[in-house]
């Protein structure tokens, strides 16, 4: 039996493996567990038509980032780093202040970080919409309700 490779034309919004709309609830879900199983759906991974080097998954719109959890001590011990570029410029943001003043770039550091460390990134990342509270501008695409499956 041949090997199939996608192309990037056949996942086009017309074409074949045309991506679909899924709404995640992060609601109660643990931080870490949410943003492997988002990564994964975001590259394709959950799809047979699998190809590494094109985009093959799905939009992934997840709600109520606001209302998710990390276990242990972590919202208070963990810390995200970036630096500015200056000379003495890196900041650090505890998770609990991330937390509460971006609830959106906590889920999306953690999404981010678990993608392939290339162009790719870039584009898969674009499907990604993260929106702190229950109400999302996408009801035009039909997104279909996605539980995961831990």
């Amino acid at each position: 039996m041949k090997t199939v490779s996608i192309r990037k034309e056949d996942v086009q919004p017309d074409g074949v493996h045309a991506p679909k709309w899924l709404l995640v609830d992060a609601e109660g879900l643990i931080l870490g567990r949410l943003a492997s199983q988002v990564a994964k759906v975001l590259r394709g991974k959950h799809k047979p038509i699998f190809t590494p080097h094109v985009a093959t998954g799905d939009f992934v719109i997840v709600i109520n980032a606001d209302k998710v959890r990390m276990t242990g001590s972590k919202l208070l011990d963990k810390y995200y780093y970036h630096h500015t570029g200056y000379p003495g410029g890196i900041k650090a943001a505890q998770a609990a202040r991330l937390l509460a003043e971006k609830p959106t770039e906590l889920l999306r550091l953690a999404v981010k970080r678990m993608l392939p460390k290339n162009a790719l990134n870039r584009e898969i990342l674009h499907r990604l919409k993260i929106y702190a509270g229950p109400e999302h501008p996408h009801k035009a695409q039909q997104p279909q309700p996605y539980t995961l499956p831990y």
